[in-house]
């Protein structure tokens, strides 16, 4: 079963898919007229791109070889 997780590495810091190569990438910024508010427009739009993501369509990318 597919979960979001909160990924960080050296370039990015991201919400993503644990399945796939998915990541959160906000449309803009979040509305609101308070950071409370702010906060669940973010975290509404980023639960339902989650939820409308199709996994096939996003491979997780190869590892890298140094």
């Amino acid at each position: 079963m597919r979960k979001l997780i909160f990924v960080k590495t050296a370039r990015t810091e991201s919400w993503s898919c644990s399945e796939c190569g998915w990541a959160f990438n906000p449309s803009g910024p979040p509305h609101g007229d308070s950071l409370e508010d702010m906060m669940q427009d973010f975290e509404r739009q980023r639960e339902k791109e989650f939820a409308a993501h199709v996994c096939v369509q996003h491979p997780k990318p190869k590892a890298l070889k140094l």
